[in-house]
């Protein structure tokens, strides 16, 4: 039986958001695929990897051991006094969550009232602003252009607060520029928020062992706004566990008591089976890491290599994370396109390679380009590109 529309009414506090458009555009090239078509997708954040053996050893082991029941709301006292000491803080500052996803909502509804404002630099990761919105918030966007290495200066930050400001939003390295912000920077930007106690700082740090350039966390170069600074981090990128769900979070104790709060009535808690594998991977070698790096930066200097011989495309070389974010108003004007979906709808059709608009982001003129994929589907996705774009007149 067919619903009719007097039978559902949407929430307004969900009104103008769905499905991000990564994951609608992942969903139709793996619909494309399904029909025949040869697609090379570029445009998940999801490491080619595999997990770790030690790490889904130690799933096995704790699922054997009978470790297969609920956990501690805030996650299991192993997990979190690892957290805790590799971040020199207690565990009463650290939440363990289903990804950090999780984390960024239980601050956001913890903490935000209506009409309270959160700043978020642009480009940002796509769920940030739907997620202050849930939560009844106001996400005011500051432009960060290419121009000045996508990154927020303390000028534009100033400029920003207000009196209803809550929280800035920084991510670093960043999803999806790959900026990575130097102390010195970080530190400029301490420096203005130290005149406005009243903002809080929640820095998204899951691309932090994916760094091509020196990384200092936020905590590090602002130790000073410690009472009002969230450090958001997990395992999925680095140790590609994106499947497993594993992040966390590290603050002040009171900001963590209400984020466990809320997650006890969403979750109730991360998998023990999980939390089991993430402790492992925390505490194992971690050469496995720095060898997966220089793969990893072998293919962003193949992708900005490759997008910079093609006309009409610029493509800075990212600091960290595994994206790209090159300008492609040039491509743009020369095949006519008047947004940069319309070109990567001409990409997908055309060549079938499948990548994510600028305006996604929050900055269009600009693509998301992913090279967590195997050099052979860089290679082949780059080759198409190139021949797609001298067809343009």
């Amino acid at each position: 039986m067919q619903d009719s529309p007097s039978e559902f009414r949407r929430a307004a506090r969900i009104n103008g958001i769905e499905i991000s458009q990564i994951v609608q555009i992942s969903e139709t090239a793996a619909q494309m695929r399904a029909d025949g078509h040869d697609v090379v997708a570029l445009s998940t954040g999801a490491p080619d990897f595999p997990t770790p053996d030690f790490v889904i050893q130690a799933a096995h082991n704790a699922a054997l051991a009978g470790q297969t029941g609920y956990t501690a709301t805030a996650g299991t006292n192993q997990l979190r006094d690892e957290i805790a000491a590799q971040s020199h803080v207690t565990r009463a500052h650290v939440i363990v969550s289903t990804g950090a996803k999780q984390v960024l909502a239980n601050a956001m509804l913890a903490t935000l009232n209506d009409g309270d404002e959160v700043i978020i630099p642009t480009p940002y990761w796509t769920s940030y602003s739907d997620i202050v919105t849930m939560a009844g918030g106001t996400a005011v966007t500051v432009p960060c252009p290419m121009s000045q290495g996508f990154k927020l200066t303390p000028e534009d930050l100033e400029k920003a607060i207000s009196p209803k400001t809550r929280w800035l939003m920084l991510n670093s390295p960043s999803n999806p520029s790959g900026a990575i912000y130097t102390e010195g920077e970080i530190r400029a930007l301490a420096q203005v928020l130290a005149n406005h106690p009243h903002v809080w700082v929640l820095a998204d740090e899951i691309y932090e062992h994916l760094s091509y350039v020196p990384f200092t966390s936020f905590a590090v170069a602002a130790p000073e706004l410690a009472s009002r600074t969230l450090i958001v981090n997990g395992v999925s990128k680095a140790w590609a566990m994106t499947g497993w769900r594993i992040g966390w979070g590290i603050g002040p104790a009171p900001l963590i008591r209400a984020m466990i709060a809320v997650q006890g009535q969403v979750t109730s808690g991360a998998c023990s089976i999980s939390q089991a594998a993430a402790l492992a991977a925390l505490t194992g070698d971690r050469k496995l890491l720095s060898d997966r790096l220089q793969d990893f930066d072998a293919r962003r200097k193949l992708v900005v290599g490759g997008l910079n011989a093609m006309a009409g495309i610029t493509c800075p070389e990212p600091d960290g994370a595994f994206y790209v974010f090159p300008n492609i108003e040039g491509m743009m004007a020369k095949g006519g396109f008047e947004t940069c979906t319309d070109a990567c709808n001409w990409l997908l059709e055309k060549a079938h390679v499948a990548i994510v608009p600028g305006a996604a982001f929050g900055l269009p003129g600009h693509v998301r380009i992913s090279f967590a994929y195997g050099q052979d589907d860089l290679n082949e996705g780059l080759t198409r590109m190139a021949s797609a774009l001298k067809k343009l007149r």
